[in-house]
């Protein structure tokens, strides 16, 4: 008997074959199970999702069917609650079913034959079966704080979801270890989420959790899922999960798709970073999907932040007043005298002119110097400088292919575009009118480590803790960045020379601002924090506020120096309401007054928004078919229920409107309700599906929607 099987393949939104195809199988295989069907010309990994009835058959032609090549044995089917998940997230951010499914998996799994998969899961189970039978041990146990304690306590007694606010330092890694032991203690099944928004933060978290639990569980029973990992990696920790060895994954965004048949707890770190929304294809906000997980498999869901997003500390209010989490408050450091870092404030206005680092400053870091004590100095922009330019014709290093600037590199001589990634070496003299006084303008990390290193050539290290760093050598600045830790393996050589002591001043990007334990850094120091200031993007001081935090954050972790950390911030703008409460550490009182100027303004949280995208080879082209779908819109849907509480603005190019020689334009699509934003959403969908195919939308490459947009 032949059955009719419902199939999603990988195909992105706008592909006129997005939805489940139908395949023949001999065997009727349940949903969720893995698949090889034949896609065009080739072999397709494919996701059952559903069985059709036989009363569907005579509206198929049979000759037009095509069979299922086979089916991955050995790999039990995926779900109902993940198929779910996958269904509410494709819905919910406009995207194909398909699309969302299949990028959820391995990437392996779709380059492996039937036959290959079922060696490996076999090499996979005797492997994990060995793990289990030599595991043995007990748990570290960790005294708690009272803060701590009381944390827990709330979390073990209420339901949920839950938003752990507490400061940097005050210990929140110790209450999700916590909560993870207390739960696979209880349950032998249970399994756990733990995510951080940063590969680089990955193996730093892995290494505390393996030597907490690995040799009371088995090795296999901790496994990281993120995209810096091989493929077969990646495989290796997804059949972990997938089959209920592995009881921790910890990962990027990507791990709250991974398929866990026993999942009781979900942890997201640092639930404000922006890198839980993925910005290409599918842009979904692993964050919000963390919490919907949580309650579609009945599991607990704990963020956790110092800087919380604005929508969560809006959601985090008392019941009473519409609030959805139980907020866990942890206001004070770990240790008895440990304090966070004193505010300075430096106005450049009083500083000799293009000075780079302030006098006080720098006599500041040097003081730490001699003292054996490092520092770090934040700017949140690589390179040498962000422009290299002619002072006679005013000639910039314009990027050909992007409406941005090259950046200047000096450390290989280059100008490299940072979005298209298109590369010159430095020209000798300017390209248009042969200048040969060409000269950087700005900063980049680059620049300050250099400049660092020749005002501090006059200090010499102390007697060193470690016979390795002997006194009265040169002062050691070191950098890091995306530049810098290219290499496989450099991030983790860099940090070792930093907790090592072998660093005395660190110079780098967001990369070194948030979640790393130095212990012996007292001074941080943000060099020119005030271009987001005054932004356009309404979201900009909420993440410059969030970042410096966590930057002061990293200042005094050591209950021993503590008392003497700081944070300098060096603006034009020292009387600013954002410096006024980072002096306080007061980020209450911060997200209170950028509430109350979002809700005059009606934004998110007061409002729901979406982004519809499109890319051209004109900037004509991409405006025009986002013009015509809004017209279109509004003749087609101007019955829908809810259509007057949606708002479309005119199509307007994006903020870097050209890159890699594609024009790209954006509209803004508001409302202050998200059912009805949503209903419009997904009505408008085939609105702009006909609209692509109109011969004055020609020159249309893609487009895309954006749902929850974190930038505009």
């Amino acid at each position: 008997m032949t059955h009719l099987l419902s199939v999603l393949v990988q195909t992105p939104a706008h592909s006129p074959v997005a939805r489940p195809l139908t395949y023949e199988s001999e065997l009727l295989l349940p949903p969720g199970s893995l698949v090889r069907v034949p896609f065009g010309k080739r072999e397709m990994l494919g996701v059952v999702w559903d069985t059709r009835d036989d009363a569907d058959a005579p509206l198929m032609d049979p000759g037009k069917l095509r069979a299922v090549a086979g089916a991955l044995e050995g790999i039990t089917p995926l779900s109902a609650t993940w198929r779910q998940l996958v269904g509410f997230a494709a819905d919910y951010y406009q995207r194909s079913l398909g699309e969302v499914a299949l990028a959820a998996l391995p990437p392996q799994l779709r380059d492996l034959t039937p036959k290959q998969m079922e060696r490996r899961i076999k090499r996979h189970a005797k492997a994990g079966a060995s793990d289990l039978q030599e595991s043995s041990g007990t748990t570290n146990s960790v005294a708690l704080s009272a803060e701590q304690t009381g944390a827990i306590v709330q979390f073990d007694t209420q339901k949920g979801p839950f938003l752990l606010f507490g400061t940097t330092g005050s210990g929140k890694t110790e209450v999700y270890l916590h909560a993870v032991q207390t739960l696979l203690a209880r349950d032998p099944d249970a399994q756990a989420i733990l995510m951080v928004p940063e590969i680089n933060l990955t193996p730093q978290l892995e290494a505390r959790v393996r030597a907490r639990f690995a040799t009371l569980y088995g090795e296999d029973a901790v496994v990281s899922l993120h995209s810096g990992m091989t493929n077969p990696q990646r495989l290796k920790s997804w059949l972990a999960a997938h089959n209920g060895t592995a009881r921790i994954v910890l990962g990027t965004r990507m791990a709250v798709f991974a398929s866990m048949p026993h999942l009781q707890l979900i942890v997201v770190d640092e639930e404000h970073d922006p890198s839980y929304k993925q910005q290409e294809g599918a842009r979904y906000s692993a964050r919000d999907l963390a919490v919907y997980r949580g309650r579609l498999e009945g599991a607990k869901v704990m963020l956790g932040s110092a800087t919380p997003s604005l929508e969560t500390w809006h959601h985090s209010r008392p019941a009473a007043e519409g609030g959805r989490y139980v907020r866990l408050e942890m206001p004070s450091r770990i240790g008895e005298n440990s304090e966070l870092p004193f505010v300075r404030r430096v106005d450049m206005n009083n500083q000799p002119k293009k000075a780079v680092f302030s006098t006080p400053l720098l006599e500041a870091i040097r003081e730490r110097v001699a003292r054996g004590e490092q520092s770090m100095v934040f700017l949140n922009r690589r390179g040498y400088a962000p422009v290299l330019a002619c002072s006679a014709c005013d000639w910039k290093s314009q990027c050909p292919h992007c409406s941005a600037f090259r950046v200047f590199h000096k450390i290989d001589r280059t100008l490299r575009c940072h979005h298209c990634g298109f590369t010159e070496r430095v020209p000798r003299a300017c390209p248009e009118c042969g200048n040969v006084d060409i000269s950087p303008v700005g900063r980049g990390t680059e620049q300050l480590e250099e400049h660092l290193a020749e005002l501090l050539t006059d200090v010499r290290r102390p007697n060193s803790v470690s016979a390795l760093f002997p006194e009265g050598e040169p002062v050691r600045v070191a950098r890091i960045d995306a530049d810098s830790t290219r290499l496989k393996g450099a991030l983790e050589s860099q940090l070792a020379r930093v907790h090592s002591g072998e660093v005395d001043v660190l110079v780098g990007t967001q990369m070194i601002a948030k979640g790393h334990d130095f212990r012996r850094i007292t001074l941080v120091a943000a060099v020119n924090p005030d271009g987001a200031l005054f932004s356009s993007d309404f979201r900009a001081p909420e993440r410059l506020f969030s970042l410096l935090m966590q930057a002061a954050g990293r200042a005094g972790r050591d209950a021993t120096i503590t008392s003497r950390s700081e944070m300098w911030i060096q603006t034009f703008h020292p009387a600013h309401p954002l410096f006024e409460a980072l002096k306080r550490h007061d980020y209450p009182a911060f997200a209170a007054q950028q509430l109350k100027e979002r809700e005059q303004a009606g934004m998110p949280p007061f409002s729901f928004q979406a982004l519809v995208r499109a890319d051209a080879r004109t900037q004509e082209a991409a405006q025009g078919f986002l013009t015509t779908a809004s017209a279109a819109a509004a003749v087609q849907l101007a019955d829908l229920p809810g259509f007057d509480q949606v708002t479309l603005y005119p199509a307007v190019p994006m903020s870097i409107q050209r890159i890699a020689d594609v024009e790209r334009a954006q509209m803004l699509v508001e409302s202050p309700s998200r059912a009805a934003l949503q209903r419009f959403l997904s009505t408008w969908h085939a609105v702009l599906h006909a609209t692509r195919a109109l011969p004055e939308c020609k020159g249309l490459i893609r487009w895309a929607v954006d749902v929850d947009p974190l930038t505009i």
